[in-house]
């Protein structure tokens, strides 16, 4: 394939070489091969909600290499690209372009029928790459290449070279076991939402951000706030009326309807209050897949002895609902 007709070529292309003008195409593609790159996208919107900044993915983009006169020289198509910091560092072209374009934080190269190991990946060292997972799914291929063992190898280039590492360092803390079990589940499990809790948090610390940056998270909290300050206004109203006009009867009219309508417009208070911690925790777990179960829901309701930030602190932590109960109750003692 000529460097003319791959400048306008919009199939997919895995590599190709101007010295050789040859491309390797790999179409049509199954489904085994796309879904760790499209479960991977998914994984990092969790982080970046918990994290509080937004993280961006490209999929399988090209990474294009050009010679000393502008032309294009070697292409490879990675799997799925990943950006950290997209607000300084995304790619403005239609291409990734090495030596001009900031390199991705991550490429994932998912082999099911083919093996990186042959030539790809010495490609992504040369070029300078900072890391590159390497997927085996564990749903098998007939064509896969012998010696391929499902799990994820993560490389790392060090001072111009790659060494494999058994946890990633752009996501610090994430395992390759960890990654490799997120890719393959058929439903995110608790333990991989305790992974991605676990990152999310520690970019967030390094970055100076938390789930209240980001702007489904923040605005979910702010409307529960809100409606629950317009129920609570509107309760200790309704409740102050009724208890003050029969005090009024027994004890005065004017003194029992003031008393009753303080008194009401405190518990309407005190319920609202209750119900946006309720709100703001439910939000939490459930964009971390933790289920909210009616008893959970129901202590919620009961101003326990502890601080908002430490229920949301809790949320954060807890691996499920039991779990999250010990948290508080250990906070309450």
């Amino acid at each position: 394939m000529t460097r003319a007709e791959i400048e306008h070529c919009e199939r997919r292309i895995e590599y190709w070489d101007a010295a050789t003008e040859t491309a390797m195409v790999c179409d049509p593609v199954s489904v085994y091969h796309e879904q760790p790159g499209q479960v991977l996208a998914a994984l990092l919107r969790t982080i970046a909600h918990l994290r509080g900044a937004p993280i961006a993915t490209f999929g399988a983009s090209d990474l294009l290499l050009r010679d000393a006169h502008g032309a294009w020289r070697r292409i490879l198509e990675a799997d799925q690209s990943v950006y950290l910091h997209p607000r300084t560092t995304r790619p403005e072209g239609a291409r990734i372009e090495v030596g001009s374009d900031t390199l991705p934080d991550v490429v994932l190269e998912v082999d099911n029928t083919t093996d990186v190991r042959r030539g790809k990946l010495s490609l992504y060292e040369s070029w300078g790459f900072p890391e590159v997972w390497v997927e085996v799914p564990d749903q098998y291929s007939p064509s896969r290449p012998v010696g391929l063992h499902p799990g994820l190898t993560i490389y790392l280039l060090e001072h111009g070279s790659f060494r494999t590492a058994a946890s990633s360092r752009a996501l610090p803390g994430w395992t390759a076991e960890e990654i490799h079990l997120a890719l393959n589940e058929r439903e995110v499990s608790y333990a991989t939402m305790a992974a991605l809790r676990r990152i999310g948090r520690t970019l967030g610390a390094v970055q100076g951000t938390g789930p209240d940056d980001d702007p489904l998270l923040s605005a979910l909290r702010r409307e529960s706030r809100a409606e629950g300050h317009a129920e609570g206004h509107a309760e200790g109203h309704a409740e102050g009326h009724a208890e003050g006009h029969a005090e009024g009867h027994a004890e005065g009219h004017a003194e029992g309807h003031a008393e009753g309508h303080a008194e009401g417009r405190a518990e309407g208070r005190a319920a609202a209050r209750a119900e946006m911690r309720l709100e703001a925790v439910r939000q939490v777990l459930t964009s971390r897949g933790v289920p909210v179960p009616a008893a959970l829901a129901l202590h919620l309701t009961r101003p326990p002895a502890i601080s908002t930030a430490a229920l949301m602190q809790a949320a954060l932590q807890c691996d499920d609902a039991d779990h999250f109960l010990s948290l508080i109750r250990r906070q309450q003692h």
